[in-house]
């Protein structure tokens, strides 16, 4: 099976890069590793220019993966417009009421800029989370569909942005593509989740998923947290936009719309037990040139946590 073959078998059965095993009543986030059964490492990856534009028509070998320091031989590469499992996180706290309208305009366009074959899906979150699509619809690719899904909720109450992250990348494991991607638009603030800090970064630092982040928020909101985005964008090889109002979303919806479609995807089977422990944080490092370019600038997940299968 040549490379082509495998990725476009791989975006249509879904996790065969990482395994994500969902999460049951009662276990512990935390326990979201990466077992040497899945024997492919996917990596999500965009790449820009030192002007901030994408860059287009790289080759493989214009490419090279170290894991731990080490280089690593790539058997899958792709850089074409592959379509994802797509969550849309939106903010519904009572903080978020006077950006509504904004936010619902800027998630349409978006939506309306990605692939159509997108596996896409809504969580509207205050206090407590909800799915957008009724229950028989676990994801969409209809824009009516999707804007009756984030108009469901209604502002009110505190803010469980934790506990909507964690239940965006369980969802995501419903998913078919191969490739994970949410989307949070927040004022960043938490005051609801039973979820900790640390346990959701935890999680997302063991998922394969890529978040994007967009904070809305200003200067006097005092459950303002732009910390908490920036970070599950770095450590997830997504970015976080701050736009200086809800107004001036609708072009970072269409940008990241655009470095979704653009980026490129790049897999290696992991070095089994090269670590010497059974367990271990990989740290990952990726290194772009061509000709033409002096500096190119890539965004993916930096490291993974891998677990060598029970005996």
């Amino acid at each position: 099976m040549n490379r082509r073959s495998l990725l476009r078998k791989l975006a249509g059965v879904g996790a065969g890069s990482f395994l994500f095993p969902r999460l049951q009543a009662g276990d512990d986030p935390r326990d979201f590793v990466l077992h040497s059964e899945a024997k492919l490492v996917l990596l999500d990856v965009s790449v820009r220019d030192r002007e901030g534009a994408l860059v287009s028509g790289l080759s493989q070998d214009n490419f090279h993966v170290f894991e731990n320091g080490r280089p690593q031989p790539l058997t899958v590469f792709d850089h074409d417009d592959l379509p994802v499992t797509l969550g849309i996180l939106v903010d519904e706290s009572r903080s978020m009421t006077p950006k509504r309208a904004d936010v619902i305009s800027a998630a349409l366009a978006f939506i309306a800029d990605s692939n159509h074959n997108d596996e896409i899906f809504v969580l509207n979150f205050n206090e407590t989370v909800k799915h957008g699509l009724p229950a028989a619809t676990p994801f969409s690719d209809d824009p009516e569909e999707l804007h009756k899904a984030l108009a469901r909720a209604l502002p009110q109450g505190r803010t469980a942005l934790y506990d909507a992250v964690v239940e965006g990348l369980r969802h995501l494991e419903q998913g078919k593509r191969a490739k994970k991607t949410l989307v949070l638009i927040s004022d960043g603030g938490d005051n609801a989740s039973k979820h900790t800090r640390r346990e959701t970064l935890d999680l997302v630092e063991r998922s394969i998923a890529t978040i994007y982040t967009i904070g809305v928020f200003d200067a006097e909101d005092k459950d303002r947290d732009p910390g908490i985005l920036r970070h599950l964008a770095e450590i997830s090889g997504g970015e976080a936009y701050f736009p200086e109002s809800s107004r001036d979303m609708l072009p970072v919806c269409h940008r990241i719309a655009k470095d979704i479609r653009a980026r490129y995807t790049l897999g290696y089977p992991p070095p089994e037990g090269s670590d010497g422990h059974a367990r271990a944080l990989r740290h990952i490092e990726i290194h772009v040139s061509a000709p033409g370019y002096h500096k190119l600038i890539t965004r993916t997940r930096e490291s993974y946590v891998y677990e060598e299968a029970s005996k």
